[in-house]
Formats: structure tokens, C-alpha cells, sequence
């Protein structure tokens, strides 16, 4: 499952132009309530026509708004946009933005598009059409159609199947030049890794533990600046003689002003527990390994050797629920099919029947045949919607029905457990984690390239 869209004017700037260009799984009749096959048309810019009288009004007031290249952007491809992105928000209950900030982000959109697609093509990019019918195919399934079916509705309601085509083309052309031009760019590094997995440590109050085994100098408070200086000189004679080979606990012996039990150690540590100083000292050590500084601290000079290091682990939460999932359709309206699920829900509350019995019955998911069992989840694998529920749920609960992007859920509550992540684990997360935060600020950087790169010409309303 995938989140689902919040209307456009609270999208962060990537995910309002994945929203405006939406395609490919946005092609489907999980999208909408009612009209799965106009939905889908919706969102490849095919807007069946509200009235003769509307349209017509429309092609009078058509005139070129922006010239991209030698691509031209009308003002009824903007005003189409804008009129099925009210149409989704009035769908989603959600508040429109104004109508002119609504056209101006969907010109830029628009320009951009045009931008990005001479890009394509300049580069040898192609959608076949093997594949177009591959994914002509796929939508007309997602709407429960044949193709002829789906061509035939699109007759029925005044739109062009070839136009329907080339949109769908240029929507799958855009998102392989993306994915192609943003992924290369991506760059994560070990440093990157490093603070996530440490900033992570820190929100969920894990430490790394650190024994460390310290020389230690001391300086008397009262010290004047040429005995400091003399003292500073005795510990980085000492950092060079362990670089030359001596032993560190035989050096302790001889010069440390502080414990020399233990060789210098201080023992297993918390990090939090160790001065700010030692841990960043050692923190890029390996054990056995002397810092390569002297450190200074209010009790004197220090010279450090990582012992032994022990990694916090991180920890998930993982939920493991099964579902009944019950989908609107033609004939059966959302209120139906929340009542059915409601009365589902009582009969498994009476003891009246099982929820994997009725899963493996009548619900439409793929988990069906297995009594609707979801597997174990990591946070934020779910829509919004069926997640917050699943949360508010105690082992065994049975929620309310809830309504996603995929239809109506009935959704039981198995258990739930902790993860432990071992190294690699946690690596992976994090590169993930920094992937998806990277991409956006990513494909704002490529994006503003290629529109700098080209000719752009916005034209005022004729009369203007």
C-alpha cells in the first residue's frame, strides 16, 4: 500500500508535481469513490466535457500561454488541470487553494513537463509501444474493462482513444527520465549514514558504550602558561613514543596522573555517561586504535585508546494484523459497503463468525486466502488512514470500518513485537531513510537545471 494523496496546496514541492503528473499506479480505480475509468482519465489530462455550452466557452477562450523550446502550453490544457485537481479535492473533502495560485502552479508544472520531455527525447528515451499497450492493457483492467470496453467508454463520453495514448506515453516517458536523472544524482555517503543512525540513537534514548583507557597529564589549577606548555610536551611525547611502538599500559604506569589500575581503563561506558571530549575523540576509532590528538580537558592532557566499542541497536516496531477489504464499485456505494463490514464486525464481536473465515469469503485483497493476514509490518508500510487505526488497536481489537484509497477496511489487531536491527540492518534503513529525504530537494535541483537550460516565453491573455 501507498499513502494517500493529501490535496495539493499541503504537498511538499516534489510530491505536488507527482501529484499533478501522477500516472502509471496512480492509473488505477483505487483512486477514486465512483467513476474508476473517468478518474483514471482524469489523471492523464482526458476530462470528459460538463456541458456543450461549458466546452464551447472553453475552445473561444483557448490562446497560447507559454512557450517551452518549440512546444506550445494552452490555456485549456492549464484550465483542464486545474478543473480535475478541483475535482479530486471536492472528491477528498478538502479545501481548494485559490484559482490563481492553483493555474500558476500548474503551468509551472506544465512548462516543466515540456521541459523535461524534449530532454527525454533529445536523449533517445522511448516508450514503445509494446509497453504503452502493455500499460493500455493495465488500466483497463484496473477499471474492471477490456480495452475495446475502455475505447468504447471513451467514445461514449467524447474523448480521443489516440490522445488518451500519447498522454499516457509522455506521463511513462517523464517518469523514467526522472527515475534515470534524480537516482543518478542521489549521493549518500558513510558520513551521511553515521549522523542519521546517531541522531536516531539520540530520539530513542540508545547510547553507544565505549571502554576507553586514558593518559593522563594533569595541569594544577593554578598553572601558569609555561607550565601548561611543559605539560602539553610531555603528553605528545607520549602520543609519539605509542606511535613508535611502546605499550600503552607500561606508559600509564609510568606517567598517568590519573587510575592506573586496569591499565588506564575506564571501564564499559554510556556514552552520555563519558565527557562530550573522549567520546568525539574515539568515536571514529576502531579498538586498539590511540586517538590520534591529545585532548584537553579542565583536568589536563589526555591521551586516549579505544578498548572496546559496543553499537546501540536500533529498534522497530513491528504490528502484525489481518483485514477484510471491501472496494465501492458500480452498483455499490461506499455506505453499503461500510454498512456490510459494520455488520461483519458484530457478527465476529457475537461469536458468530470468524474473522479469517469471512476474509477468505468476501474479501477482495490479495490476503484473502489467508484469512486476510497481513504479515508483519514496519511502521509506515500502510496508507495513513489504515495505519492509525491499526495503532489505536489493542492485541485482539477489532476496529471501526476504514475507509483508504483502497477501499473500506475491517482490520483485527494480531500482536506486536520489537525488532533489534543488527549493523547492516541498520545501514540499510538509514540509506533509505536519507534516499527518500534526499530526493525530493534532488529532483528540485535537476528540475530547476533543465527548465534554466530552456528557452521559456510566457504570453499575456489576448486583449491584455
Amino acid at each position: 500500500m501507498t499513502a494517500r494523496l493529501p490535496w495539493l496546496s499541503r504537498l511538499k514541492p516534489a510530491e505536488r508535481i507527482r501529484f499533478v503528473t501522477a500516472c502509471g499506479a496512480a492509473l488505477s480505480r483505487q483512486l477514486i469513490r465512483h467513476s474508476p475509468l473517468v478518474v483514471s482519465l482524469l489523471m492523464l489530462g482526458l476530462a470528459p466535457a460538463s456541458g456543450s455550452a461549458q466546452e464551447g466557452s472553453r475552445q473561444n477562450a483557448d490562446y497560447i500561454v507559454a512557450v517551452v523550446n518549440r512546444e506550445l502550453v494552452t490555456n485549456s490544457e492549464v484550465q483542464q488541470r486545474v478543473e480535475r485537481l478541483e475535482q479530486e479535492a471536492a472528491r477528498a473533502n478538502a479545501q481548494v487553494p485559490s484559482r490563481d495560485a492553483l493555474q500558476r502552479d500548474v503551468l509551472d508544472q506544465l512548462i516543466d513537463e515540456r521541459a523535461q520531455l524534449g530532454v527525454a527525447r533529445e536523449s533517445g528515451l522511448r516508450i514503445d509501444d509494446a509497453e504503452l499497450d502493455r500499460t493500455v492493457a493495465s488500466v483497463a483492467a484496473q477499471n474492471q474493462l477490456t480495452v475495446a470496453e475502455m475505447r468504447e467508454r471513451l467514445r461514449a463520453d467524447g474523448l480521443d482513444y489516440p490522445r488518451f495514448r500519447d498522454n499516457l506515453r509522455d506521463r511513462l516517458l517523464l517518469e523514467r527520465l526522472r527515475e534515470r536523472e534524480v537516482q543518478a544524482r542521489l549521493r549518500i555517503v558513510d558520513a551521511d549514514i553515521e549522523n542519521w543512525l546517531v541522531q536516531q540513537r539520540e530520539k530513542s534514548g540508545a547510547s553507544n558504550e565505549f571502554n576507553i583507557a586514558q593518559i593522563l597529564i594533569a595541569v594544577p589549577e593554578n598553572a601558569n602558561v609555561a607550565d601548561t606548555a611543559a605539560r602539553r610536551a610531555v603528553a605528545v611525547n607520549v602520543l609519539q613514543r605509542l606511535r613508535a611502538g611502546e605499550d600503552f599500559g607500561k606508559l600509564v604506569l609510568e606517567l598517568s596522573d590519573a587510575s592506573k589500575a586496569n591499565g588506564g581503563e575506564l571501564g564499559l561506558r554510556r556514552g552520555d555517561a563519558l565527557p562530550d571530549l573522549f567520546v568525539e575523540a574515539v568515536q571514529p576509532l576502531l579498538a586498539g586504535e590511540v586517538a590520534p590528538q591529545v585532548v584537553r580537558s579542565g583536568a589536563g592532557f589526555h591521551v586516549l585508546k579505544l578498548i572496546e566499542r559496543k553499537d546501540a541497536t536500533l529498534s522497530i516496531p513491528q504490528t502484525r494484523a489481518r483485514h477484510i477489504l471491501l472496494r465501492p464499485g458500480p452498483g455499490l456505494s461506499q455506505e453499503t459497503v461500510i454498512a456490510r463490514l459494520a455488520e461483519f464486525r458484530q457478527r465476529i464481536l457475537g461469536g458468530r463468525a470468524r474473522f479469517e473465515e469471512l476474509a477468505r469469503q468476501f474479501s477482495e485483497d490479495g490476503s484473502a486466502a489467508g484469512g486476510g493476514d497481513l504479515g508483519w509490518a514496519a511502521p509506515g508500510q500502510f496508507v495513513p488512514e489504515f495505519e492509525q487505526a491499526m495503532q489505536d488497536l489493542q492485541p485482539g481489537g477489532l476496529s471501526a470500518p476504514v475507509v483508504s484509497r483502497f477501499g473500506v477496511h475491517l482490520i483485527q489487531l494480531i500482536e506486536r513485537r520489537q525488532v533489534s536491527l543488527d549493523v547492516r540492518q541498520q545501514r540499510e534503513v538509514a540509506r533509505n531513510a536519507l534516499r527518500e529525504q534526499k530526493y525530493e530537494e534532488t529532483y528540485l535541483e535537476w528540475s530547476r537545471d533543465v527548465r534554466a537550460r530552456a528557452y521559456v516565453e510566457l504570453r499575456e491573455p489576448p486583449g491584455l
